[in-house]
């Protein structure tokens, strides 16, 4: 299924946010995120819940559920921000049943996050990978000029990157936090990986663990479903230098460039730095050239 995106926001359009994940941490960033929606001229409401503790999460399973279904249902909501990652999201998806309307294209939603977020992202299929109310305030302006470009005009522009195993591919992007996804694989939650660009990045895996959940990805046979693997930051994910290791680079390349799909690595997207939007599911060209230079581009929608 190829992903339809939402009808473009307006400023003035009201957006709900909610936290389905961890516990709110970075009240400051948290706040300089509400400015710069309210600063773009929309308007942001709270959740009554979203700042609630139960241990690591951000209020029990029944309250974090629902914020996310009263976000979904009320029409009064153009889109659905997200306060922050962790964990936790997968926990709301057991016995999950999304709402009839929710892939219905006139009520549709667009719903915006990353790193544990995946796991809504792709259970429902729809929505922008990219940043959080407490990490949007870290964006560049072009960062932020293209995630409003997207929501407000259903335009991208190419994000560039390195070149690993030349070629080109088109597919669906799939975007996601690695640790998220693959703990996503066997369920009913899986996405569909026929012909399409997975799109990973993560933050403090050690190098084994990368391994670890690379290798259950290619036992498990799905890297031969998909058409192309672009790759933003692996942040934190280096060992000390007292620990014998190969590197998270050196895992990245020898689990995936054997198999014979094109991967750009090195795009800007991830923790710890430049947090580039990327839609789920819309129509994308992934373009790793002989010369080393690589591109992720969005052929239908671009400025």
């Amino acid at each position: 299924m190829v992903y339809s995106p939402p009808a473009p926001l307006t400023p003035g359009d009201l957006l709900y946010a909610i936290a389905p994940s961890g516990t709110l941490r970075e009240t400051a960033k948290f706040e300089a995120g509400v400015k710069i929606w309210c600063d773009r001229g929309y308007q942001v409401e709270l959740s009554p819940t979203y700042d609630k503790r139960w241990g690591y999460l951000a209020g029990t399973d029944t309250q974090r559920r629902q914020q996310l279904l009263d976000a979904l249902t009320n029409p009064n909501y153009q889109g659905i921000l997200c306060v922050r990652g962790g964990y936790g999201g997968t926990r709301l998806l057991e016995n999950w049943q999304w709402p009839t309307d929710t892939h219905q294209h006139t009520h549709r939603k667009w719903l915006i996050g990353f790193s544990d977020i995946t796991s809504l992202l792709w259970s429902g299929q729809f929505g922008v990978h990219g940043p959080l109310l407490t990490t949007i305030s870290q964006e560049p302006d072009w960062s932020l000029h293209r995630l409003f470009n997207w929501l407000e005009h259903h335009t991208l522009e190419p994000l560039p990157g390195d070149s690993w195993v030349s070629g080109t591919a088109t597919g669906r992007l799939l975007p996601a936090n690695l640790t998220v996804a693959t703990c996503l694989l066997g369920t009913r939650h899986e996405p569909d990986f026929t012909g399409a660009i997975l799109a990973f990045e993560d933050v403090t895996e050690a190098p084994y663990r990368l391994d670890r959940m690379l290798t259950h990805w290619r036992m498990l046979g799905k890297f031969n479903q998909v058409a192309g693997i672009a790759l933003g930051r692996f942040s934190q994910c280096d060992p000390p230098a007292t620990i014998p290791s190969f590197s998270a680079l050196e895992v990245l390349q020898d689990r995936l460039g054997d198999l014979g799909i094109p991967i750009v690595a090195n795009l800007p997207f991830g923790h710890d730095g430049v947090n580039a939007a990327l839609p789920f599911g819309i129509p994308t060209k992934l373009e790793a050239r002989a010369n080393g230079s690589g591109l992720l581009s969005f052929p239908d929608h671009h400025g």
